[in-house]
């Protein structure tokens, strides 16, 4: 078996591929792109719990040889170990506590609701283009203090970022161009620091300019890759949610009909979401010694595949695991990782999809997407759609 993440065929519906890794490959090995895979839940499990020995600090892409240098320039917080991890995390969390993320529902009720009055009296719309790409661009740009002009253009460079095919001779990783999505971003981010710095507001920047760690200001390199990682992230895979929840929805109409009965479950389904067909698939880790797998040896300094999406589809841990159920629970998926790394926005993200979709369902209960074969992200660790075109059913 030759497993390649970055297979276009794969993208279309990788979980038949997942499940033979699982079965008969548990720790596979790609010597063309030099990477290994873990695809069980108790080994993805076990490796995130261990950031000693799978360490992030060596890039968390396969098929890249370690971080290139304008990554390595801009310390992103998904590719720090401890202990500057751990500082910078715990700083970082002041922004994302539980009453803050809170407070945030009505401003991203009126936003969803805003957007859903520019296209639900459309007969035809484009789900990622009107709805799940600019509701979280919207709301992490707001938090951040980005001008409202630019959003869009940024919204489509952390959608560049985020594909890359190192397999294709004709892709180059957004992170290594000097000229590419990655550095014109990178450029935008540091004038606007600039400016923050002369004229602090009321938003996260310049909260994160007068920030300290041990009586020390931060870099202007950590604050570069903060700013960098929140635009991304903080959009990107959300957009990825909420796009993939409306495919899984309208491919199962009896667990849509469930919500539409109970809105109430709408937060139990996200979880069901983020388990069935999560934005972020995997990411790799390296290790830092040898380990023994599965009665083979490891070497040391070795790039790891954790897949997430994977170990969220193993009958060994979750019992039924092909069954897409909106009323799972418990539901123990690793859909925003597990330990150190755990996402840091996965309780802004929770509320977006939530919100999302209860506006949504309200207002458009009988969408329909328009095609059966959804146009797919060329990317390895993010699973979504590019557009989405959809039947508002009015």
């Amino acid at each position: 078996m030759d497993f390649n993440p970055y297979d276009p065929t794969l993208h279309q519906d990788p979980y038949p591929t997942y499940r033979r890794l699982r079965d008969e490959f548990p720790l596979h090995y790609n010597p063309k792109l030099n990477f290994w895979t873990l695809s069980r839940y108790a080994d993805v499990f076990e490796a995130l719990q261990k950031p000693d020995l799978y360490c992030s600090a060596r890039g968390v892409a396969v098929g890249i040889e370690g971080p290139t240098d304008a990554v390595a320039a801009v310390p992103l917080l998904i590719m720090l170990d401890r202990p500057r991890h751990t500082q910078l995390r715990a700083l970082v969390s002041r922004a994302f506590t539980p009453r803050r993320i809170a407070a945030l529902e009505p401003r991203i009720r009126t936003i969803a609701r805003d957007l859903m009055d520019a296209f639900w009296e459309q007969p035809e719309a484009d789900l990622v283009r009107d709805f799940s790409g600019p509701l979280p661009t919207t709301v992490i740009a707001e938090l951040l203090g980005i001008p409202g002009e630019d959003r869009k253009w940024f919204k489509q460079k952390s959608t560049e970022i985020s594909q890359f095919d190192p397999t294709n001779p004709g892709s180059i990783h957004p992170a290594s161009n000097e000229a590419g999505p990655a550095a014109e971003l990178a450029q935008y981010l540091t004038a606007v620091l600039e400016e923050r710095r002369k004229q602090p507001r009321d938003d996260l920047l310049s909260a994160l300019l007068e920030a300290e760690i041990d009586g020390e200001m931060l870099t202007p390199g950590e604050l570069l890759g903060f700013s960098f990682l929140l635009l991304v992230a903080g959009n990107e895979t959300t957009t990825n949610l909420i796009s993939n929840a409306a495919i899984l929805l309208d491919r199962h109409p009896e667990q849509r009909q469930k919500l539409l009965d109970d809105p109430s479950l709408i937060g139990v389904a996200v979880e069901e979401f983020l388990r069935f067909d999560p934005p972020v698939q995997g990411l790799a880790r390296t290790t830092t010694r040898e380990v023994s797998i599965h009665d083979v040896s490891i070497p040391e300094n070795s790039k790891v595949l954790l897949l997430f999406a994977s170990a969220n589809r193993d009958e060994r841990r979750i019992a039924d695991p092909d069954r897409f159920d909106v009323t799972r629970e418990p539901n123990p998926h690793l859909g925003f990782g597990f330990g150190t790394h755990f996402c840091l926005g996965a309780s802004l993200a929770r509320l977006e999809a939530r919100v999302a979709y209860e506006e949504l369902l309200a207002r458009l209960p009988h969408f329909h997407l328009k095609n059966t074969r959804v146009d797919r992200l060329c990317s390895g660790p993010i699973r979504g759609a590019l557009r989405l075109p959809i039947l508002t059913g009015r």
